[in-house]
């Protein structure tokens, strides 16, 4: 697969832009808690199932002082319509203590302090850093990594080589909301089985070779 050149980055980078100003998750959240714990939630789900589950949840548990007197059999069941649910339930429990006893119930911002808390990776810490906290991070999920490796825009066998080319590759200007933009290009056009690569705006820029033809004006 060959690599996009610089200003082939800069123009697909722009034509997302210029197509979604202010792109942000699809999760539904009102703190950087409710979010820490919706994208906890969200590993091996949908977003559509975790929006679901947390709309009630939230209402009643919107802090990691009420999350944590609502209990794991509680919040299990409040849940148990996403996959993982007894071990999400667990790791969000944990949480809530660890976020009361060692940060006064407040969502660290550093990659280190969220990776400590239980269930909480790379991945996730990237997506509460970027959403929560304003910091230029990539979150490579399997949508990112199909786009980059599909596309050639970030190439890498590994999803932690694709998250450092992204931070390479990426203009500065538009790093903060190139997690956003990235997930939903591959989410709704650029999908693993059948790529809609007809409507695609980045259709000139894309380097794979089974792209289909766009649609005719």
């Amino acid at each position: 697969m060959k690599r996009m050149s610089p200003s082939q980055r800069q123009q697909f980078f722009a034509r997302l832009a210029a197509a979604n100003p202010a792109p942000t998750t699809e999760l539904e959240y009102g703190s950087p808690f409710q979010l820490l714990i919706a994208v906890l939630f969200s590993a091996q789900a949908t977003d559509v199932s975790v929006n679901k589950a947390t709309r009630p949840l939230f209402a009643r548990a919107p802090t990691p002082e009420a999350m944590l007197r609502l209990g794991e059999e509680a919040l299990a069941e409040a849940i148990r319509t996403i996959g993982l649910f007894r071990t999400k339930a667990k790791n969000a429990i944990a949480t809530c203590r660890i976020l009361l006893e060692r940060h006064g119930g407040v969502v660290p911002q550093t990659r280190e302090a969220l990776e400590a808390l239980p269930g909480v990776g790379r991945k996730t810490a990237n997506v509460v850093l970027n959403t929560a906290f304003g910091q230029p991070t990539i979150a490579v999920d399997t949508h990112i990594f199909r786009v980059c490796n599909r596309t050639g825009l970030a190439p890498g066998k590994e999803v932690r080589a694709v998250e450092e080319a992204l931070q390479k590759a990426v203009p500065a200007a538009f790093r903060h909301n190139a997690h956003h933009w990235l997930i939903l290009h591959g989410r709704y056009t650029c999908k693993a089985r059948k790529p809609e690569c007809e409507r695609c705006l980045l259709w000139d820029l894309c380097g794979w070779p089974e792209k289909a033809q766009p649609a005719l004006p």
